[in-house]
């Protein structure tokens, strides 16, 4: 059995040594919220929206909401059944049998270890530009920028190591700085929208902006797949959940407000950033290409002014970004040691992924190397294409949040299928809402993909021509997406040849909520609402 863990009573769930009722609402919503990184999400894909659909990106940031909340829902749900920290690992698992629960939590860890190259030089890069060395900052792959990544990471892995309580403090003072200055930005922007102070190029707010019927389905589903990215990361609420008190509703609940609180942020910030820069392509325009990547940095100057208290606020839009990448960083790497550590708890990997640290009550192990394979893979893609394959991997990563995400819809209406009848709330939101959402997910991962297959390497920053006829080039987010599910396959099989229990269904499984030893018989479950995960058999 992996450290840490203890057997309870069938129906009880599993002690996995983590500090239970550490958190409260308050924590768990900010660690939710601040996971999605607002401000760095708003810089990075903004641009790139606007250049997909024009100035249709307010519709397409409130569009993208709907298939979060519809999720966030399914979550809520399941993990009133089930509070555990494996989340769609675990429930997957009980729903649908181990290798999809086993492909749920790679999905997981897959998208977490991707993004944190891409977190790792936002904070590299920024970091320089609030010292006004831009010089270094401008070059994502100099060896100043990597070297500030690479300890950017060390320092709050070693904070996620020190305990959930010191993580939550942390991300309260993060979250802070970040939703702040992002309301000064939005509102100073407008103000200066309408008092007719913005640069040429600015927009009217207008109605229009709302209405999708006046550009192609195409232009509104890309926008829509790359907006998605922006709200990923409220489920760390559901990941912190076996720390939180009142484990099996507050954790759901502040997904939820997360997910609201994050509609609010975008839909603010997308407006504003549109009237005040415009959609064109030159100067500050959120179009322009030589800031597609990143269209609030080039903005300071000209929303705040130049004189002094207008550099002052300059940089703290730069520290803005900087603790959203900071945020985002600790917090991805929260449910990633969580999501291993119920896998080793169950014996889906090694049982070394399950140790605890007796002082902090933290995943020791877990923790550490997902700090340190986040090192290896941020330093390896530096220097890979001159960097750009670390952008493919941020849109690989969507592809990998569909897919889990969706998951969790899906395995939400099937695990309560049996009760569905009994009360249209529970139709509506155990079954209808979960299962539109998981749709909705699937179909947009399954565009994504087709977008940067054979011919669609334009899609991509990086692409590979196939060495045999007839020579197509395949995008480098298609790359990026099949090694990664690649090195998932191989790992799965490894650990299946080495530790099959998991894999029999012997240590989880639909109607044993608790850990089974490996070798023992199981146990019956009693025939209870809470073991039976809400459904009457």
């Amino acid at each position: 059995m992996s450290a840490g863990a203890v057997l309870l009573p069938p129906g009880e769930g599993v002690d996995k040594g983590l500090k239970s009722g550490a958190i409260g609402l308050v924590s768990s919503v900010v660690i939710g919220t601040a996971s999605t990184a607002p401000a760095y999400s708003l810089a990075a894909t903004l641009g790139l929206v606007v250049a997909d659909v024009g100035f249709h990106a307010p519709f397409v940031a409130i569009a993208a909401f709907v298939p979060m909340l519809l999720i966030s829902i399914g979550y809520s749900e399941l993990n009133k059944a089930d509070p555990d920290c494996g989340t769609t690992f675990t429930w997957a698992t009980r729903a649908f049998g181990p290798k999809t629960g086993w492909a749920g939590g790679w999905g997981i860890i897959a998208s977490d270890v991707l993004v944190m190259a891409s977190l790792a030089e936002v904070a590299g890069q920024y970091g320089f530009m609030l010292f006004n060395r831009n010089s270094i900052g401008d070059n994502p792959t100099s060896f100043w920028v990597l070297l500030v990544g690479v300890l950017f990471i060390v320092v709050l892995t070693y904070i996620c190591y020190r305990g959930i309580e010191v993580s939550a403090r942390v991300q309260q003072v993060l979250l802070s700085i970040e939703l702040v200055m992002l309301a000064v930005y939005a509102v100073v922007a407008l103000v200066r929208v309408a008092t007719g102070h913005a640069p040429a190029g600015h927009l009217v707010p207008s109605m229009s902006w709302f209405n999708p019927t006046t550009v192609s389905p195409t232009k509104i589903v890309d926008g829509l797949v790359l907006m998605l990215f922006i709200y990923w990361g409220w489920d760390t609420s559901l990941s912190v959940n076996e720390e939180t008190s009142d484990k099996q509703r507050l954790p759901g609940l502040a997904g939820i407000i997360a997910t609201l609180l994050l509609l609010a942020t975008y839909a603010l910030v997308t407006i504003a950033a549109q009237a005040f820069a415009g959609v064109g392509t030159t100067g500050i325009g959120l179009a322009n290409p030589a800031h597609l990547t990143d269209v609030l940095s080039v903005q300071g100057t000209a929303v705040f002014g130049s004189a002094w208290i207008g550099s002052v606020f300059a940089h703290l839009l730069l520290l803005m970004v900087l603790s959203s990448a900071a945020a985002s960083t600790q917090t991805t790497i929260l449910p990633t040691a969580r999501t291993m550590l119920s896998m080793s708890v169950y014996k889906a990997v090694p049982d070394a992924f399950g140790t605890i640290d007796k002082k902090y009550l933290t995943p020791t192990v877990a923790t550490l190397v997902m700090g340190g394979v986040s090192i290896v893979m941020y330093s390896l893609m530096n220097y890979l294409s001159g960097g750009n394959v670390i952008a493919d991997s941020v849109t690989a990563i969507g592809v990998w949040i569909a897919f889990y995400y969706g998951l969790t819809g899906w395995t939400c209406l099937w695990y309560y299928r049996k009760v569905l009848t009994r009360s249209s709330r529970d139709l509506l939101m155990k079954g209808v809402l979960p299962g539109l959402g998981g749709l909705i997910l699937f179909a947009a991962g399954a565009y994504s993909l087709e977008q940067d297959w054979f011919f669609s390497s334009n899609q991509s920053y990086t692409s590979l021509q196939l060495p045999f006829a007839p020579h197509w080039d395949i995008g480098g987010v298609f790359m990026v997406f099949l090694i990664s599910a690649l090195i998932g396959l191989v790992c799965a099989v490894a650990w299946r040849l080495a530790g099959p229990s998991f894999f029999r269904g012997e240590t989880l499984n639909r109607s044993t909520p608790t850990l089974v030893p490996e070798g023992a018989a199981l146990p019956l479950a009693p025939e209870s609402t809470q073991a039976r995960g809400g459904q009457e058999e």
